[in-house]
């Protein structure tokens, strides 16, 4: 009887570029202006990224591009969510203390707003012109490429 091993490593290969955007704006607005510079279509997702059973919610973007077999998503890297305080004050009455809790999706880049990802499937995709041309915009202080295969938190970009 012959002996058939799958081997999980053959799956393991990124077939996507990661892109790190450094800019203040609002999610909606560098979606736009995305749109816009890149010839692109994104359109905010009817759902958020939920991580670590709703502790934080991540804002997606998403364009499929048929012609080139594409998938391009942008989201955000940065939640920022209102907690209660669990500290005792120690007094008699109970007061409410909020908390502003800072939560991100790769926690190895926190000073990243947002991540384009682009799904290519093996399709070569032009990673330098597509930075250049966001180094363009005035809004945007920095973009660079991020090295997938580095990354410890790499299933929270499982987006599908």
């Amino acid at each position: 009887m012959a002996l058939h091993k799958l081997l999980v490593d053959d799956f393991d290969i990124e077939t996507y570029s990661l892109l790190a955007i450094h800019c203040t704006l609002e999610d909606y607005r560098i979606a736009y202006l995305l749109n816009k510079q890149l010839q692109i279509s994104l359109q905010r997702k009817q759902q958020d990224i939920d991580v670590q059973y709703t502790a934080s919610s991540f804002p997606i973007y998403e364009w499929k591009d048929k012609n080139q077999q594409t998938i391009w998503n942008l989201v955000s890297n940065v939640c920022k969510k209102e907690e209660d305080s669990m500290a005792s004050s120690g007094s008699l009455f109970e007061t409410q203390n909020k908390i502003l809790r800072t939560h991100n999706l790769i926690p190895e880049y926190k000073k990243v707003n947002y991540l384009l990802k682009i799904n290519n499937d093996g399709n070569f995709i032009n990673e330098r012109a597509i930075i250049h041309k966001i180094q363009e915009m005035p809004q945007v202080a920095a973009v660079f490429s991020i090295n997938v295969s580095q990354l410890k938190s790499k299933d929270n970009l499982i987006f599908n």
